[in-house]
């Protein structure tokens, strides 16, 4: 019975552990990203969950943009968690190991968050061209139960990329080779060390992340260029407070889609460079959210002030 089970799959399984190089092999760099990374997670966790409270405690922000944007800190906080406390501990680590089964999984949760991150985004600009183009019809266009739907969509279409980007991978066998060229368990590291055919996943991995990236970003694209064309005709006081919105939300669509577009979107390459891109949507992104939203943000400030003077003494 044991001869008939295939080959590649008692291949697959040799492997128990893999091994990470991380960002550095120097332990004084180590130690000076321990601790900047550090101070970027706790600035992520910190950011985030006061943004969900505050979102959650102050009634006048329970409108369509203020619950996507607590998604969307939700999101930035499972995100970076499923990638900055491992990369934290490795850090001051002599051996930086992960399970095969621990690599599965943080394959799986980040490409997961990853991915709802990019339609929630993307739901936000929609959300931001109905509030500014279409103003008379917004509430119609933006009920409770569009912005339910809308934000389901995101999570299921997150549920199915992380499926297909995960599953496929961890059907190759790897042949002992354990050691990542990278920080985390990412598809084109581990894809390095399959000691069979990848072309097909590489075709899935340009088609599922690499399109997607690049899809959502043409749309929120295309989204700005409307909103800033129907700017036009509006007071100047109108155009600031939409500017600002869409100037902060662009920002982070930035920093987190143009790296995802320049890691995804080829064949099953690594560059060196990879792994430093790879920090500008792992940690940059996450940490930059709250700051962009509450620094360029009235409404979050005023209601951050308001729920801090009710319950200070």
């Amino acid at each position: 019975m044991e001869n008939s089970i295939p080959n590649s799959h008692l291949l697959a399984n040799n492997v128990t552990e893999f091994i990470f190089l991380g960002l550095s092999q120097d332990p004084g760099m180590q130690l000076m990203f321990f601790a900047l990374f550090l101070l970027f997670y706790v600035v992520i966790m910190a950011g985030n969950l006061l943004i969900l409270l505050t979102v959650l405690s102050v009634a006048r922000l329970h409108t369509p943009m203020y619950f996507f944007l607590s998604n969307l800190s939700f999101v930035d906080i499972a995100y970076s968690s499923a990638t900055a406390p491992k990369m934290l501990a490795d850090f001051v680590s002599q051996k930086k190991t992960i399970s095969y089964w621990g690599c599965v999984t943080q394959m799986f949760t980040f490409h997961f968050f990853g991915s709802a991150e990019i339609f929630i985004l993307t739901v936000m600009a929609f959300d931001r061209y109905a509030a500014i183009c279409q103003p008379l019809r917004y509430t119609t266009i933006m009920s409770a139960n569009a912005c339910i739907v809308l934000a389901s969509l995101s999570w299921l279409g997150a549920l199915g990329h992380s499926f297909v980007q995960t599953f496929p991978t961890f059907q190759l066998p790897f042949c002992n080779a354990q050691v990542i060229d990278h920080y985390f368990c990412d598809v084109h590291p581990v894809l390095k060390l399959a000691c069979a055919d990848t072309t097909l996943v590489n075709m899935l991995v340009v088609a599922n992340s690499g399109l997607i990236s690049l899809g959502c970003f043409l749309i929120l694209l295309a989204s700005y260029t409307v909103i800033l064309f129907s700017l036009r005709k509006r007071s100047a006081e109108s155009r600031r407070k939409a500017l600002s919105t869409c100037g902060s939300h662009f920002t982070v669509v930035t920093f987190f889609f143009v790296p995802c577009i320049f890691i995804y979107l080829r064949p099953s390459t690594t560059f060196p460079l990879d792994k430093a891109v790879s920090v500008f949507y792992t940690t940059i992104t996450p940490m930059l959210n709250p700051l962009i939203y509450t620094l360029r943000n009235e409404d979050v400030k005023n209601a951050m002030k308001c729920l801090w003077s009710h319950k200070s003494p």
